[in-house]
């Protein structure tokens, strides 16, 4: 198969969608892997050294998009990519349809085919390709929020770990899976007085076992995130339901319950947001203040630290992009159900039902495609 992959060119979103290392092993495999000249640059891998893994080098994305037979990407295509993806193409990238009608309508009308890597899931349950990034963006979580919570940055002006004789801040993490528990981490890690809430009891009782003391467990409603958001300084949404829409846990008017000085980070923008005020930001312009509150709503938060966040992709994608280069999506994705899970748009129909639904637009059976 003809693997391409384009340099990536939303906003700071500085990874790239295979390593050379990656590309080492898809020609390994007697298959061609096109890459646009510096396109792994900002991750940290020079042109050469994808020379160096056989890869070919051509220079523009029209040439990538033009000779490929899959396109292996980070992030969602953006309108000025929508015209060079073909009918019948493979993508194999980050779409999260739900929370963007014009990118969905814009891969139905190109007929192509869109393997998301948030919906490809395991039979436990987990989602192996959004994992990854959901660590690096738990972590970040805490990184960024600590930041915003400095007085220059319009912050609380409190010292996420405190110091001796002064308390440190209160975190309180809406959602309890990969996010959730690597921001409960990061934030213990530093000192802060920690809460994680959840739905699932049993989830809550892992997470109260295996976290340190500074960290409580606390089930979700409504009338538990009310009363600590009135006194906890920084507040991660980490909810997810796979391909669909995010909750809104945090409603307009429970601003005003807030400290003046709270930081929102909304890891769930990706699929909409959990904080109903919340709207897509980049790393050029991050943060938003509404009711003296801070939103931190960055939409591809790992795209700050490319070189971590690219290997640690590629460490999850390339056994998939393998598999699909090999055996082609049809038969990949009939033999391997964790694919068929990934498929999202074929041919110009949804076939996965919470993006289906999201638009009221009907879902047509999968299987009937392969």
């Amino acid at each position: 198969m003809i693997i391409g992959i384009p340099k990536e060119i939303k906003d700071n979103e500085n990874r790239v969608g295979l390593t050379p290392a990656g590309a080492k092993e898809m020609v390994k495999r007697n298959h061609t892997v096109y890459v646009q000249s510096g396109a792994g640059v900002e991750s940290g891998f020079k042109d050469e050294e994808y020379e160096n893994a056989d890869a070919v080098l051509l220079q523009s994305a029209e040439d990538v998009y033009g000779k490929s037979d899959m396109i292996i990407k980070v992030k969602e295509p953006i309108a000025s990519e929508y015209g060079l993806i073909r009918e019948g193409q493979l993508l194999f990238t980050y779409f999260h349809f739900a929370s963007y009608k014009p990118l969905t309508s814009a891969m139905i009308e190109n007929k192509s085919v869109c393997l998301a890597y948030e919906t490809v899931e395991s039979e436990d349950h987990s989602l192996p390709l959004l994992v990854p990034m959901s660590e690096v963006a738990g972590r970040m979580a805490i990184q960024e929020g600590a930041k915003y919570l400095e007085k220059p940055m319009k912050g609380r002006g409190i010292l996420l770990g405190g110091v001796p004789g002064v308390r440190p801040a209160k975190v309180l993490i809406l959602g309890g899976g990969v996010v959730g528990t690597n921001a409960a981490k990061m934030a213990a890690g530093l000192g802060a007085d920690v809460t994680i809430m959840d739905l699932n009891l049993t989830r809550l009782r892992y997470l109260d076992d295996i976290m340190p003391s500074n960290v409580k467990t606390v089930m979700s409603n409504e009338y538990n995130i009310r009363e600590f958001i009135k006194n906890h300084e920084l507040i991660i949404g980490a909810v997810l339901i796979p391909g669909a829409k995010a909750p809104s846990l945090i409603t307009r008017d429970m601003l005003k319950e807030m400290r003046p000085g709270t930081v929102l980070v909304d890891v769930a923008v990706d699929q909409g947001g959990c904080i109903e005020t919340c709207k897509p930001t980049t790393h050029a312009n991050p943060t938003y203040i509404i009711d003296d509150v801070i939103h931190y709503c960055v939409t591809n938060m790992p795209g700050a630290v490319p070189y971590t966040s690219t290997l640690a992709l590629t460490n999850a994608t390339l056994p998939y992009a393998l598999e699909l280069a090999s055996k082609g999506w049809k038969k990949a994705c009939k033999e391997n159900g964790e694919l068929k899970l990934g498929l999202n748009i074929i041919n110009g129909k949804i076939v996965y039902k919470a993006v289906a639904d999201v638009f009221g637009e009907p879902c047509e059976d999968v299987n009937s495609f392969l």
